[in-house]
């Protein structure tokens, strides 16, 4: 560990450097943050279009053909050759764009270095790579939806045979090899990232400042980092044989005897499964990617505004570490349906039963400390108290997921898509909220209005659960997910006004964001300026000032000597110690 980093870049002076090609990890924390804003209203308003359309699906909407010709008929009724490209870009910006890259890049770049002690990242050069890059994914993903076609359209897993072969769908064609290649950029960018995040953590922390006086939200983008660097290369190796297959005519992933448009396919001896296991052994850390940072932030707010120390933390890392090391263990429970072994999917079954005991440690370590606690509702509290319901309720039903009997009957159904916009959306949506409502001060120097922080969350709290959790129905009728018309099946006629209810709390859901917006960018220019710790916490980031300067601190890096979780101490005159306070220093009941 390197107590003295001062850091290897000088103070920007232009523009230029300050804010566009900055080296400054808090700049480039919020330019990903900002990004993924971004391509969350993106992905956001896919939602809406898929929403429309299973509500309402033979109903004329010529409005929609007047914004969007391509997609909709003259009439409004939509092409159904298009739908598909709604959901795979839809679940492809928001698992990898947005919920991998607003608590991870975003705040994780913000955060280590403050919460660590240190002036900036380990690699400050290659951070400012890590996000242009990733912005150039971006720009890579968006164009797709320009190209003939349209954009990728084989769902945000890519399963070949429809991603491997071009004619197999309008979305196989230029489409899909841009989202192979906006998809590399992203692996290529999280990888950088990663191996800063790494670097820094371990080499970089201040004076004092142990492994297991880490905050826990440091623990989680540690294991992030790990986690991505271990699990991506499979993806990324996945994506050049792909694209070998699209392009050059090989058969990693294309079987025998495919016949499209009454002609036989020139591919032979491909395994469409081997794409299966190569994506699901990244598929499975990624989920836990996107909320091991929830479960982090969390960690730290609750602590904070139950002003109690954070229950049994050397539980809470084990927890963090054991989730990790499993999380590459249970991928197969995705492919139960696969014709896999009864006795391998037994062993993945009971992996997946295993994950769920860190999980619970985490959940009773969280109710916990709010036991008898001096609970303050505040925006940041209320949205880190939303994670933990939604990490239970949609945990329970990943329960049952993970086991092959039932796992086989409602596979591809609607009751997979109520569990993971559960679990993996969800938490990892609230932990993204939670983070911003309470990091906010230190990002800009200026505290976002309380009232409307609050009507945002209890209408995304209401409507979030109004518009997923009745899916679980839908999946237990038979429900399939990605159908283009659910009233073509008498089955699932009568189901129409549990739809027409989803899409109708998904249209408030959205509308309650419009909140989050107004509030963010209006505090950024009217909101009550913050002080240094406006929270009164014990972490390091609220030891200087809001918003934090270039180098961070502006004396000496401040020297660590107790846990960031000393909340309510017996005998103490303040109900916080921050981390930096000496033993001496701290002033206690009855001395002056």
């Amino acid at each position: 560990m390197h107590h003295g980093h001062e850091g290897n870049h000088e103070a920007p002076q232009s523009f230029l450097r300050r804010y566009i090609f900055s080296l400054d990890h808090k700049v480039i924390g919020i330019q990903y943050y900002l990004t993924a804003l971004f391509m969350m209203l993106v992905a956001g308003l896919l939602a809406m279009l898929i929403r429309i359309q299973l509500a309402w699906p033979q109903a004329a909407q010529p409005w929609l053909h007047k914004i969007l010709p391509g997609l909709y008929d003259p009439n409004g009724i939509m092409r159904p050759e298009y739908y598909p490209m709604l959901f795979t870009m839809h679940g492809t910006l928001m698992v990898f764009f947005v919920m991998s890259t607003a608590p991870v890049s975003g705040f994780g770049n913000f955060l280590i270095p403050l919460q660590i002690g240190a002036r900036d990242m380990a690699f400050p050069f290659l951070n400012m790579m890590s996000y242009w890059t990733f912005f150039v994914g971006c720009l890579v993903m968006l164009a797709s939806f320009f190209v003939a076609g349209g954009a990728a359209a084989a769902g945000w897993t890519a399963y070949p045979p429809l991603s491997a072969l071009r004619e197999a769908i309008p979305g196989s064609q230029w489409g899909q090899t841009l989202w192979i290649v906006g998809m590399v950029f992203f692996i290529a960018s999280f990888t950088m990232g990663g191996l800063n995040f790494v670097t820094t953590i371990l080499n970089l922390r201040t004076r004092g400042m142990s492994m297991f006086r880490l905050p826990l939200t440091i623990w989680a983008m540690f294991c992030v980092a790990v986690l991505g660097l271990l699990s991506f290369p499979a993806l990324t190796a996945g994506a050049i044989m792909l694209l070998f297959d699209r392009h050059f005519g090989t058969s990693f992933f294309v079987p025998s005897g495919i016949v499209i448009a009454d002609k036989l396919t020139s591919h032979q001896g491909g395994s469409p499964l081997l794409w299966q296991h190569l994506f699901w052994f990244l598929g499975h850390p990624e989920v836990y990617i996107l909320m091991l940072p929830a479960m982090g932030f969390a960690s730290d707010i609750i602590s904070v505004f139950a002003r109690k120390p954070i229950f049994s933390y050397r539980a809470m890392v084990y927890a963090i570490l054991a989730i990790s090391t499993l999380s590459f263990l249970v991928w197969g429970h995705h492919m139960f349906v696969s014709g896999m072994s009864p006795y391998l999917g037994m062993a993945f079954a009971i992996f997946t039963l295993l994950i769920a005991v860190p999980s619970a440690v985490k959940v009773f370590n969280w109710l916990a400390t709010l036991w008898r606690a001096k609970i303050h509702f505040t925006t940041p509290m209320l949205f880190a108290l939303g994670i933990v319901s939604l990490f239970i309720s949609g945990g329970l039903s990943g329960i049952w997921l993970g086991q092959a009997p039932i796992d086989i009957q409602v596979h591809d159904t609607y009751f997979v898509v109520a569990h993971f916009h559960l679990i993996m959306a969800g938490a990892a949506l609230f932990g993204v909220f939670a983070a911003t409502y309470y990091w906010f001060p230190k990002m800009f120097g200026r505290m976002m209005n309380e009232t409307l922080g609050k009507l945002h969350f209890w209408l995304t709290f209401v409507t979030y659960y109004l518009t997923f959790f009745p899916m679980h129905f839908l999946g237990l009728r038979g429900m399939m997910r990605r159908i283009y018309d659910p009233t073509q099946y008498d089955l699932f006629k009568p189901l129409q006004p549990i739809n027409e209810l989803i899409s109708i709390s998904a249209f408030v859901l959205g509308a309650a964001q419009l909140i989050f917006v107004f509030n963010f960018v209006w505090s950024i220019f009217r909101g009550k300026k913050a002080d240094r710790n406006p929270w009164r916490a014990n972490t390091l980031e609220w030891t200087t000032e809001s918003p934090a300067p270039h180098g961070n601190w502006r004396g000496p890096l401040p020297v660590v000597y107790r846990g960031p979780y000393e909340y309510s101490v017996p005998g103490a005159v303040e109900d916080y110690i921050p981390q930096h306070v000496a033993p001496a220093e701290v002033k206690t009941v009855g001395t002056r």
